[in-house]
């Protein structure tokens, strides 16, 4: 690797010593510097003080769980891509990692290949944030404008009634992505495609989870949004 080249770093927080040894070989094995740790604690102390890519994280764990662990991150505006995963099989248990900041979840047990493609596909999107450019829409002018929103795409910057948004990786091109069409009708299974990267049935909360977190820092009234509005029985748009 040259010198000039950085490092992808991705941070794992997995109590199971073998499924952790299993994770850090097999990302290693994709040229990737993977930090591990066993229990949440110093998992979480490394997330607030060394920089990573990416990070994966088990739900259950000593000393403080995976969702704290999130939340505290999001609380210190650390928006690195998380990957939780979970051995619950509640649908209910998978949102509520989406709800407290998550891009993506994995519930266990897993395949290799699926993990693999679930962190190439963040990573890509990582390594677009980086670069000058949209993201994820080809559209032409830099800035869009919609009422009291403004949206400057090269500089990942949300504006609203006067006012900086923050938002996360995902969360800013999900916005994006629909307000570059404004009044077109996306399901909720073509989003995931456009945004996530990925297609996969059972997945759909990851879409409704991050339109509600959208509309609670975007609207005056969640409830009654004005920017991104649901097609019932069909998914969401962005208004015309």
């Amino acid at each position: 690797m040259s010198e000039l080249t950085k490092p992808t770093k991705i941070l794992l927080v997995e109590d199971h010593e073998d499924i952790s040894q299993l994770v850090t070989l097999n990302l290693e094995s994709m040229n990737y510097e993977v930090t591990a740790h066993l229990d949440g604690t110093a998992g979480l102390q490394a997330a607030l003080t060394q920089p990573f890519d990416l990070i994966i994280l088990d739900i259950m764990l000593p000393g403080i769980d995976g969702l704290n662990i999130c939340q505290k991150l999001r609380a210190n505006d650390i928006f690195t891509p998380i990957v939780m995963l979970t051995a619950k099989k509640s649908e209910a248990d998978r949102v509520v990692g989406l709800e407290v900041g998550a891009d993506d979840y994995l519930t266990k047990p897993f395949s290799v290949r699926e993990l693999q493609a679930r962190v190439k596909a963040h990573l890509r999107r990582v390594s677009v944030f980086n670069q000058e450019g949209s993201g994820v829409a080809d559209v032409n002018n830099d800035t869009l404008k919609f009422d009291e929103l403004t949206i400057e795409k090269q500089k990942r910057k949300v504006i609203i009634r006067g006012e900086t948004l923050k938002t996360t990786a995902k969360e800013f091109d999900l916005l994006l992505y629909m307000a570059s069409f404004p009044g077109q009708v996306f399901s909720r299974e073509q989003l995931l495609n456009a945004v996530w990267g990925y297609q996969h049935a059972g997945y759909e909360h990851t879409v409704n989870s991050h339109i509600n977190r959208l509309r609670s820092k975007l609207e005056i009234d969640p409830a009654n949004p004005s920017y991104v509005l649901t097609v019932w029985g069909v998914g969401y748009k962005f208004h015309e």
